[in-house]
């Protein structure tokens, strides 16, 4: 029976399964997350996926990060429902080797990659979502090993608007005393253009271990957009992001842990660009800061963490003739924290690159860049990249290779160093780390069959050396021995020797207008993983990735009715902890579904949702359980014009 509901799962999958959303109602939109420069998906050599912000509402997802959990090769191990906590892994690379950006400048907190999937702004305010997968260390730097999720908003992109206001509102309510609230929009006037949105969602009675879980999450965000004249333009973003839940075994198995954890922070960002004729100049500068407080019980001394993060990026841009342009950059940051648990401690990154962008006759395209990261008192890593396309009628042939590094965080140098005493079984930090580097490379295709149907598939390697990761340590072979227990192992983050991953993903979409009155929108991505480490040990996160993995949505419109479905098929190695009860079963099969209907000319709508629909039981992380079926429903609005 097992055998039978995984492979109609599988079959589910491939008829039905989707990634996200129309794309603009083209398969080969303009992106420019991959040279930071406009230009059309087919002719960057990589492998994008573009979703539209106006879209997300139609989907049954409750914050960003369970928005990303759809899209075709990303994975969100999710630790809590509805933004509580969730980690993002792209072709089987640890949480920390994604990179997540915002109008340009990096969201990764110098703290922790467990808070990338924090994104301070709401969907009414995102203009799109360029994920693209794979190596991109040449552009971006540090961090963008598995792939890059790049969020533009549409005050800092008010020049591409087609609408000058945009209102969009979702009051929802549900089981477990659930409330959401999703408020947001954009104006433009004359040469100003502004917008700001309002994200809360709460819930006091998920069930745990032993005890009820909550979550009461809450972001706001407001930016701006002047155009001073024909050449200059202005841009600012202030955002508030608060998130107040329940983490019990979010980061340990331990019977006696009734974890709670607190994160806020605050984003401000600010951008001048001087455009004219064939060259532009920008300078773009953000500082964010950060507090954790995490309780591991009621008796514990809370962990108290302050991460700050001030950067800048100085880019210039020339286009030298009809098909060459030239990208030049210089990136600053400045990462600090103020701990009792890690301690003070601060480092220096400052990294200039150069990108080149050719276009050889009709059809070829070379995109060959470099980087040079001078990370605190290491030796510089050079970061070289070349991307290659060959696009001829409806077919598209790609390839890329490049370096890429990363640095450990604060939590994985100095996690506990600080207490007097740490019980068996959490997790050590390691000063004595060093960056990760790796060589990646990728070939694929893309097949377009007039606008309707996009077929994409892409091979990839990444050989690892170095890579950091958290490996089971007995107290013998733990490098500071001075406040452990003697009898027990700890989780010690270590350089591993070597992980090599080879991985194969095909995405499928399909955007289909039948008639005045109906729209089907459907695509589908798999992929398949496979990891070899040096370590006897397996390390936690490399080994907690999917072997197999589709993510699916699905949006049906019939006049004023519209039927949408996202879920998620993965395959894994089970894990499980006898003294808490939990595992983490082989596969698992997740299925979310949203049905509405709009009146005052589709502006008003109300809807009904079911998360988990088959009320399956399941854990992204070992001991961090997610909920059951979860019923709601709501009223929606939304003007554009």
């Amino acid at each position: 029976m097992k055998k039978l509901n995984r492979l109609s799962a599988v079959v589910i999958l491939m008829i039905i399964s989707v990634g996200l959303m129309a794309q603009e109602q083209t398969l080969d939109p303009i992106t420019i997350t991959s040279s930071l420069s406009e230009k059309r998906s087919s002719e960057t050599g990589r492998n994008i996926t573009i979703v539209r912000g106006e879209d997300i509402a139609k989907l049954p997802v409750h914050s960003l990060d369970e928005l990303l959990k759809y899209i075709p090769g990303v994975e969100v191990q999710s630790r809590g429902p509805q933004g509580a906590q969730s980690d993002i892994s792209m072709r089987g690379g640890t949480y920390q080797q994604v990179l997540v950006i915002l109008d340009g400048l990096r969201l990764n907190d110098p703290n922790t990659g467990h808070f990338s999937a924090y994104i301070p702004v709401t969907p009414a305010q995102i203009d799109r979502i360029e994920v693209l997968k794979g190596a991109s260390a040449a552009i971006y730097g540090s961090d963008a090993v598995g792939g890059v999720i790049n969020i533009i908003t549409r005050s800092f992109n008010a020049g591409a608007q087609k609408s000058n206001t945009v209102v969009q509102a979702q009051v929802a309510a549900g089981e477990y005393n659930l409330v959401n609230t999703n408020i947001g929009g954009y104006l433009s006037r004359g040469k100003l253009s502004a917008d700001a949105g309002f994200l809360s969602n709460h819930s006091t009675g998920v069930q745990q271990r032993g005890i009820r879980g909550y979550f009461h999450n809450t972001a706001a965000s407001v930016g701006l957009n002047y155009k001073l004249n024909d050449y200059w333009n202005i841009s600012a973003r202030t955002t508030y992001d608060n998130r107040d839940f329940a983490a019990q075994n979010f980061y340990t198995t331990s019977a006696f842990d009734t974890a709670s954890e607190v994160v806020s922070s605050w984003w401000h960002q600010l951008q001048v660009s001087f455009e004219k004729n064939k060259s532009s100049l920008s300078l773009n500068a953000g500082y964010k800061t950060l507090d954790d407080e995490y309780s591991f019980s009621r008796s514990s001394i809370a962990n108290q963490n302050t991460s700050k993060l001030f950067q800048s990026l100085l880019l210039y841009q020339q286009e030298l003739s009809n098909t060459t342009s030239l990208i030049s950059g210089l990136n600053y940051q400045h990462r600090v924290i103020q701990s009792n648990d890690r301690g003070n401690h601060s480092l220096n990154i400052a990294a200039p690159f150069v990108s080149l962008s050719q276009q050889l006759g009709a059809y070829f395209n070379l995109l060959p860049s470099v980087r040079v990261e001078f990370i605190g008192n290491n030796h510089p890593e050079l970061l070289p990249q070349l991307n290659a396309s060959l696009h001829i009628n409806s077919w598209q042939l790609r390839a890329s290779g490049g370096r890429t590094i990363r640095d450990a965080d604060f939590t994985e140098r100095y996690n506990n160093y600080g207490k007097k005493m740490v019980p068996k079984g959490q997790s050590v930090g390691n000063p004595g780390l060093v960056p990760e580097v790796s060589w990646s490379y990728e070939a694929g295709f893309d097949w377009f069959y007039q606008s309707a149907l996009r077929v994409s598939s892409t091979f990839f390697q990444r050989f690892h050396s170095r890579l950091i990761d958290w490996v089971s340590t007995p107290y013998a072979n733990m490098p500071r021995q001075e406040n452990l227990d003697a009898t027990g192992s700890y989780a010690l983050a270590k350089n591993i020797a070597e992980v090599n991953t080879t991985g194969l993903e095909t995405d499928l979409q399909y955007i289909g207008i039948i008639g005045d009155q109906q729209k089907l929108v459907v695509n589908t991505g798999l992929v398949w993983l496979y990891s070899k480490s040096s370590e006897a040990n397996p390390s936690f996160y490399i080994s907690s990735h999917a072997r197999f993995l589709s993510n699916f949505n699905i949006q049906y419109e019939l006049g004023n009715a519209a039927l949408s479905f996202t879920g998620i098929y993965k395959s894994r190695r089970p894990q499980q902890a006898p003294g808490i009860n939990a595992f983490v079963s082989k596969d698992y099969f997740l299925l979310n579904g949203r049905a509405s209907y709009g009146f005052v000319k589709q502006r008003l709508s109300v809807f009904a949702q079911v998360d988990n629909i088959f009320d399956r039981s399941y854990s992204d992380l070992l001991g961090a359980i997610m909920p059951g079926r979860w019923l709601q429903g709501g009223v929606s609005f939304r003007l554009s014009k």
